[in-house]
């Protein structure tokens, strides 16, 4: 590529990314407002029992819509991979066996506090974006595929500028049926599904526009800007409570932290005017001409004719079958999603403040530790740009593994021996450190190489998976953390150990059945999986 090339494909790649940053930054926001949303909307609960019953009945309802849509949407799924008598039968047990233990687990119990619907609810302010993030992800494929990857995340850019606005001012602006906790997290869901979005949008965006040879070390540009933007916010937080009351913080600070990220939703929205629209959906829609002249632009002109006519080839088969090349790369694609949650790391980017507050410290000191969790994060993950390309997907992922499951066992260990101080933070550090060298970025670049066009779809469902994931892991961390019968067992040892043991997992299903993307062009990992097929 030529030098201007290079910088033209570069001012892409960061556009697109700043969907990664406000990603990073609506998901890690909430980390600072743990303690003062427990304070503001779950303290008031307790105090007012009148208040406590209409709470948890429009907890409940709301509960109700989004299991009710998540439920939908996977159910929609399967139409798409097995036959309908098939996908009738599977659904409607699905449907009867999710109903029954939702209704005499949750939707039946009396509208009394209790320890465990407590934690609940905190839990679930916590992770209630992520409902979002699973419906967004779910629509992205048809977005992407109607309006467009760069007019997608336009509509992701206008999400977030209204749930900044509304979670800042949940009591001002509800328009909404219910009370300001209902409002609050309304509007965490509708930040969601501007990062759900952005989650699949944006790696797909940045992939279809780069170079095979770069591509990896570009799409995790994505990654980079997902933990640049938690480390951003992480100082927003730090600042804003810096020198200020806990009563302050409780009722003023909180607003002012989920404010801010309508600074950059702005930025970012103005900013995707000057990207253009993607080669392969300029193909998908008939306007090969526009697409020869991108494509000349990023690849130069002799090998654009050629990457053209790749790209078509792999576009007739845009209706195949999501089971068309066997099972085999849609089961690898979820299985990735869902590890990369499963070993727990949003929790430690959502919950870090109450975890080294659990560890002793004050507010200001727990925030500052969390700047330290960020930028540990950032400069692995800047270590990682450089190696994907080089040592390959497959290799970081499994080191990571490894890595991650000493540290989650390590931290467990500590805090069931009660060994507080620098160990317990070391373990947590180093656990960043491992999954900001593979699990974080390799995932993003992985889902974004090994589908073929004519089942991108897939990827949608792989991402939504990944964010169902991240709200199991995100809701139950309250309920396993602060469970008295556990703590009494395990002193919060507990929940990592679990961690950990995921990670071991992850690690042997990489090495068995993940395979190397390194320097393959997207239409050569159609081949690959082509040879496999039974």
């Amino acid at each position: 590529m030529s030098e201007f090339n290079k910088k033209g494909v570069v001012l892409i790649t960061t556009i697109a990314s700043l969907g990664g940053l406000l990603f990073g930054y609506d998901t890690a926001v909430i980390s600072g407002a743990v303690g003062a949303l427990e304070d503001y909307f779950i303290g008031a609960l307790q105090n007012d029992l009148e208040l406590a019953s209409n709470a948890i009945f429009q907890f409940k309802i709301i509960i109700t819509f989004c299991v009710s849509a998540i439920v939908f949407l996977f159910s929609s799924f399967l139409f798409k991979f097995l036959n309908k008598s098939k996908a009738i039968s599977l659904v409607s047990i699905f449907v009867i066996v999710v109903g029954f233990i939702y209704y005499y687990q949750f939707l039946n119990l009396p509208g009394v506090l209790t320890e465990n619907l407590k934690n609940s609810i905190l839990g679930f302010m916590v992770s209630s974006a992520l409902v979002g993030c699973i419906i967004g992800a779910a629509l992205g494929d048809r977005v992407s595929n109607s309006v467009g990857r760069r007019n997608g995340l336009s509509i992701a850019a206008i999400l977030f500028i209204l749930s900044a606005l509304g979670s800042a001012y949940p009591d001002r602006m509800n328009i909404f049926f219910g009370d300001s906790l209902s409002a609050f997290i309304i509007y965490r869901i509708v930040g969601g599904m501007g990062v759900g979005l952005a989650s699949m949008l944006a790696p797909l965006y940045i992939a279809e526009m780069a170079p095979s040879k770069i591509r990896g070390r570009l799409v995790s540009f994505y990654q980079l800007a997902i933990v640049s933007g938690m480390m951003v916010v992480y100082f927003v937080n730090y600042f804003i409570v810096q020198g200020q009351t806990e009563v302050w913080i409780n009722n003023i600070g909180w607003r002012y932290m989920f404010l801010s990220e309508g600074i950059p939703a702005s930025i970012f929205f103005i900013a995707l005017l000057l990207v253009p629209k993607t080669p392969r959906f300029q193909v998908l829609k008939g306007k090969e001409e526009n697409a020869l002249e991108i494509l000349s632009q990023i690849n130069g002109k002799q090998k654009a004719a050629h990457v053209l006519e790749e790209i078509k080839s792999s576009f007739k088969k845009k209706k195949t079958h999501w089971l068309y090349y066997g099972g085999s790369v849609v089961i690898i694609g979820l299985l990735l999603s869902l590890f990369q949650q499963f070993v727990g790391i949003n929790v430690v980017l959502y919950y870090a403040p109450e975890i080294f507050k659990g560890m002793g410290m004050k507010t200001d000191a727990s925030m500052l530790q969390t700047i330290i969790v960020g930028a540990i994060n950032m400069i692995f993950t800047v270590i990682a740009i450089s190696t994907v390309d080089k040592f390959g997907r497959k290799k970081l992922l499994i080191i990571g593994s490894v890595i991650m499951s000493f540290s989650m066992i390590g931290l467990g260990v500590t805090l069931y021996l009660q060994i507080k101080g620098i160990l317990a933070l070391l373990f947590m550090l180093l656990y960043i450190a491992a999954f900001a060298v593979s699990w974080g970025p390799v995932v993003w670049v992985l889902l974004s190489e090994i589908f073929p066009n004519s089942i991108k779809g897939v990827m949608a469902v792989a991402v939504a998976i990944q964010w169902l994931a991240n709200l199991l892991v995100s809701w139950t961390f309250p309920m396993l953390n602060n469970n008295s019968t556990l703590i009494e067992l395990f002193n919060n040892g507990f929940p990592y150990w679990v961690y950990g043991f995921m990670a071991i997992l992850s690690g042997v299903f990489v090495w068995k059945f993940v395979p190397e993307t390194k320097e393959k062009t997207l239409e050569e990992m159609e081949v690959i999986w082509t040879s496999k097929k039974v």
